[in-house]
């Protein structure tokens, strides 16, 4: 067996890491926007402004103020969103050089706020319509499908102040409006949608940094989810009323828990993790309804939902065409204290002694993407997409002006191989988008020196360079997996 005929191969991006033009052309300003740069050992900040005073806090992706703040740009700090690799001036150059790898997807995340700039507004801002017309149109020149992300860690700023990040239910209609006018705006331009990046993560990053969280931490992560699913789910039923041939997926963040030992309580510990950290999100975006755990869940930390009985019926009613998620690594789970932990970039716990970790403490796994393939395939029956999947390293120009990222060639031929196995043991995967298939500014540090593209673009942790796009050796390699629809990995 091999790669279906059809197979969607490219690459991901997401708006706040590569557009830039923060304030260019209408566009208002995103939670992201208020984002500083960070370093694997120094988080990223959220500037704002408390009873008049500026403030700053530890904020990870996704995350929204703390209630009264007000956003606020400091003029001594630095935001590498503000500028990002600025495909926003660039994105004929660098969608001419995705076609030349082959691509036949490229996904990319819409900046909300380039559509409506505070988010409330009765009618979209003209000049954001007509940036991303001019993308997608550019991408069907050369026969690349675009894959559209609607929400990218890129809530208005505005919405997420009055709004509390998500903890009233008018966000839920501002987000349909939203997504109503992207699906009637660029029909027949775009085919496949998905509504929330990474949506688990609410309360996935709760327990990764942290078993003490307050149990308000998690009634406001699941009221976020609740509105989200929500609002998804509407978006979806609305989709398939615009254009019957649109495919509406939702995305995981897909990280593979093991327990680390056979004491059943590890056993019972990682099923658990799995539950929270994954089942949840995908059961009611793909079952349309909550599953069988999830009053455990809301029990262990007193969470009390709003949720009416026109909410259950939207969730059955925009269940998603395709479960789509991104992954990088996997971590373990026990209940017993270890010796090795991992520390770094969103990676916590125990070390896995049988597997190699980045620089950014994340674990080479590829066999745990197989695994979660063939888990989720069997979980729900409906066509898959990995649409992250990557390493982030350090990139060096050699002597010969080129540069030789062997070892991300490496990382991304043993997870080709991974999905081809999954593939041949019946899983309906129809395409796979590496992760920053152009260098661009990393979520979780805000740096550029973490760097997961085929195609290396001049500029630094400090914003210093000069933009300019080099291919890597990855970029020859990927063109010719591409080519060969994956049977020609050397």
């Amino acid at each position: 067996m091999t790669f279906p005929k059809n197979f969607l191969w490219g690459g991901a991006t997401a708006a706040n890491q590569i557009e830039g033009a923060y304030d260019v052309d209408g566009k208002g300003l995103s939670v992201t926007d208020i984002t500083t740069a960070g370093s694997l050992k120094a988080p990223r900040m959220l500037t704002y402004k408390l009873n008049g005073k500026l403030e700053k806090t530890p904020g990870v992706p996704g995350a929204g103020l703390p209630e009264g703040a007000v956003g606020a740009i400091d003029p001594n700090e630095y935001y590498p969103n503000h500028v990002a690799i600025d495909f926003y001036h660039h994105y004929k150059e660098d969608i001419k050089l995705f076609a030349e790898m082959g691509f036949k997807t490229f996904r990319l995340s819409i900046a909300w706020t380039r559509i409506f700039p505070k988010g409330d507004e009765d009618q979209p801002n003209q000049a954001g319509l007509d940036f991303y017309r001019r993308v997608f149109e550019e991408c069907k020149k050369y026969g690349i499908e675009p894959l559209v992300t609607i929400s990218h860690y890129e809530d208005p700023l505005y919405l997420s102040e009055k709004y509390h990040d998500w903890q009233d239910r008018k966000m839920i209609d501002m987000y349909v409006k939203y997504a109503k006018t992207l699906f009637e705006e660029y029909k027949g331009l775009v085919k496949y949608w998905l509504t929330f990046n990474e949506i688990n993560t609410a309360v996935m990053f709760l327990d990764m940094f942290s078993d003490e969280q307050a149990d308000s931490a998690y009634q406001h992560a699941y009221q976020k989810l609740h509105y989200q699913f929500v609002a998804s789910a509407r978006a979806v039923k609305l989709a398939h009323e615009i254009d019957p041939n649109y495919v509406v997926g939702n995305m995981i963040c897909g990280i593979v828990d093991y327990p680390l030992t056979p004491d059943p309580k590890d056993i019972l510990a990682n099923r658990h993790a799995w539950e929270k950290n994954i089942f949840y999100c995908g059961d009611v975006q793909c079952k349309g309804k909550y599953p069988t755990f999830a009053k455990r869940l809301w029990q262990e930390h007193n969470v009390h939902l709003d949720i009416t009985e026109q909410d259950l019926k939207d969730l059955a009613a925009g269940k998603v065409d395709m479960y789509t998620f991104s992954y990088y690594m996997s971590n373990v789970i026990t209940t017993h204290e270890v010796k090795e932990k991992v520390g770094g970039n969103f990676a916590a716990g125990a070390k896995n002694p049988y597997l190699n970790y980045s620089e950014w403490g994340w674990a080479t796994d590829p066999d745990g993407l197989q695994y979660y393939l063939e888990v989720m395939y069997d979980r729900y029956e409906i066509p898959m997409m990995v649409v992250e999947n990557g390493l982030g390293a350090v990139d060096q120009i050699a002597a010969d002006g080129k540069i030789h990222d062997d070892y991300r060639i490496a990382y991304l031929k043993q997870h080709v191989e991974a999905m081809q196995k999954a593939i041949d043991d019946g899983v309906d995967l129809i395409g796979y988008t590496t992760w920053g298939c152009i260098d661009l500014v990393s979520a979780g540090t805000g740096q550029m020196s973490k760097r997961y593209g085929f195609i290396y673009v001049d500029r630094d942790d400090d914003g210093n360079g000069s933009l300019k796009r080099m291919p890597k050796d990855s970029f020859y390699w990927y063109k010719k997996v591409i080519a060969s629809n994956g049977d020609d990995l050397a």
